[in-house]
C-alpha cells in the first residue's frame, strides 16, 4: 500500500502524463518552422541566461561533492561558460536539421493499383531518465522536440538545480513559438518514486531512455512496463594490431583515454597484438604513463616498468577514471574473442593498416559503433553531426548507436487507391 507521499508522487505524475499526451497531439501536427524557432529561442534563452545556470551548477556541485561523488561523476556535472556554449550550439545545430517527420521512407505501386507509401512519424512521449550531465536536459529536450514528441525529463539528484534553470529555457523557446510549455516537461522532485512510477506510465509514455550508471539502466530494464531504448555501460576496447602506425596509435590511445575519461565513449581496455609488442615493447604505453593513467597490465606485461598486475575483475570494467587495463593478445581473433566475453556492445576500436584486419573487426564484432584509426571520443551524436544525442543505445530493437532525432521516429503507411477492391 501507498503512503500519502507516494501518492501524492503518483498523482503528480498522472498529471506529467496527461499534459505531456494532450502536447504530443499539438507537436505532432507542429510545422517544422515552429519546431525550429522554438529551438533557436532555447537556444538563445539559454545563453541569455548563462550566468543563473552556472550559479545554479555551483549548488549542484556543493551538493554532489558533499555526496562524496567521485571525480569522474564531477566531470559530467560541472558546467562553463564553454559547455554552457556546447549546449546552445547543440540546440542549434538540431534546430538547422531537416524536419525528420514527415519524411517518405519508402514509396512504391502494387500491381492491385494501391499506391502506398511509408512516411516518418512522431513515437508520442518519451521519458528521459539520466543521471550527473545536466547538458542531457537540453539535448533530450531539443532531439525530442524536432522529432515531433513530447519529453518528460527526470535528471539525477545532483544535477537539480542545473537542469531546472536549463528547462526553464526550453519552456521559453516553446511558448515564444507558440507551442505547448508542457511538451518539455522536468520532474520537479529529487524523489526517486517518480522514476518507478514513469516505468509503469503505459498509458502515458511510449519509450523510455535511461542514460546513466548500470545501477540506473538496470533498475530501468528490470521495472519498466514500457520499452526501453537501452544506454548500457562502455566498456571500450581498443586493439593494437601489428600492423599498426606506432604514432598515430599511441596519440589516439591517448586520447581516447584521457580527453575525458567519465564519458562512455572513454577507453577502458587495451588489446596489444603480441608480434607490435614483441618488436615495439611498452612503447604504446609511455604517453598513458606519463600522464598519470594506471596501467593494469595482464601476463606478458608484469614487468613493464610503471606498469601494475590485472586482476580478472579488470577484464570487462568501465573505470571512467584515469586507470587502463592492458593485455596482450595473439593476433585479430584472440582480440575479437575477448571483446565479445567482455564488452558491452557499445564502442570498440581496431588500430591497423592492414584492411584485412580491419575488415575482420568490423565484421565479426556486434557493437553499435566500431572504430578504425580514431579515438573512442568520437562516439557521440554530436561528432556524428546529429547536433546532439539522448543516448548511445546498444540495445538492436529500433534505435542503435547515437540516438538523435531521427532515431526518435517511428513511422506509418499511406495507402492510396481509386475505389480499387481486393479480389
Amino acid at each position: 500500500m501507498m503512503d500519502g507521499a507516494e501518492m501524492d508522487i503518483q498523482a503528480m505524475m498522472t498529471q506529467v502524463g496527461r499534459d505531456a499526451k494532450l502536447a504530443a497531439t499539438t507537436l505532432a501536427t507542429a510545422t517544422a518552422e515552429r519546431k525550429h524557432a522554438a529551438l533557436i529561442g532555447a537556444a538563445d534563452a539559454v545563453w541569455a541566461r548563462r550566468v543563473a545556470i552556472l550559479e545554479a551548477n555551483t549548488k549542484d556541485m556543493a551538493y554532489a561533492t558533499e555526496k562524496g561523488l567521485t571525480g569522474a561523476m564531477l566531470d559530467r556535472l560541472m558546467l562553463d561558460e564553454g559547455r554552457v556554449r556546447g549546449i546552445v550550439d547543440g540546440l542549434r545545430t538540431v534546430a538547422e536539421q531537416p524536419d525528420p517527420v514527415g519524411r517518405v521512407l519508402a514509396e512504391w505501386d502494387q500491381p492491385s493499383g494501391l499506391h502506398i507509401r511509408k512516411v516518418a512519424t512522431p513515437l508520442g512521449v518519451i521519458g528521459v531518465i539520466y543521471e550527473s550531465r545536466p547538458n542531457v536536459t537540453a539535448d533530450a529536450g531539443g532531439l525530442c522536440l524536432k522529432a515531433g514528441n513530447a519529453a518528460i525529463l527526470r535528471g539525477g539528484s545532483e544535477s537539480f538545480h542545473s537542469s531546472t534553470a536549463i528547462h526553464g529555457c526550453l519552456v521559453e523557446g516553446l511558448t515564444s513559438a507558440n507551442l505547448p510549455a508542457t511538451a518539455i516537461q522536468l520532474v520537479p522532485t529529487r524523489d526517486r518514486a517518480a522514476v518507478g512510477a514513469m516505468l509503469t506510465m503505459t498509458d502515458y509514455i511510449d519509450v523510455v531512455v535511461p542514460r546513466g550508471g548500470k545501477g540506473l539502466v538496470g533498475r530501468v530494464q528490470a521495472e519498466a512496463r514500457v520499452p526501453v531504448f537501452a544506454h548500457l555501460e562502455g566498456i571500450v576496447h581498443i586493439y593494437v594490431d601489428g600492423a599498426a602506425d606506432p604514432a598515430k596509435a599511441a596519440q589516439v590511445i591517448l586520447n581516447a583515454k584521457t580527453r575525458r575519461t567519465g564519458i562512455c565513449g572513454a577507453a577502458e581496455c587495451l588489446l596489444i597484438d603480441r608480434a607490435y609488442f614483441n618488436q615495439h615493447g611498452a612503447d604504446i604505453l609511455a604517453p598513458l604513463l606519463a600522464a598519470g593513467v594506471e596501467v593494469r597490465g595482464g601476463p606478458g606485461l608484469e614487468g613493464v616498468s610503471g606498469i601494475a598486475p590485472a586482476a580478472e575483475t579488470d577484464w570487462g570494467r568501465e573505470y571512467l577514471d584515469m586507470i587502463v587495463a592492458a593485455k596482450l593478445v595473439d593476433g585479430v581473433g584472440e582480440a575479437i574473442a575477448h571483446i565479445q566475453r567482455y564488452g558491452s556492445q557499445h564502442t570498440d576500436c581496431v588500430l591497423t593498416q592492414d584492411d584485412a584486419v580491419a575488415a575482420r573487426f568490423f565484421s565479426e564484432l556486434d557493437s553499435a559503433i566500431l572504430i578504425r584509426n580514431a579515438s573512442t571520443q568520437f562516439a557521440d551524436g554530436g561528432e556524428f553531426g546529429m547536433g546532439a544525442e539522448i543516448g548511445i543505445a546498444t540495445g538492436k530493437i529500433h534505435a542503435r548507436g547515437p540516438v538523435g532525432a531521427e532515431q526518435l521516429t517511428s513511422f506509418k503507411y499511406l495507402v492510396e487507391g481509386d475505389g480499387t477492391l481486393r479480389p
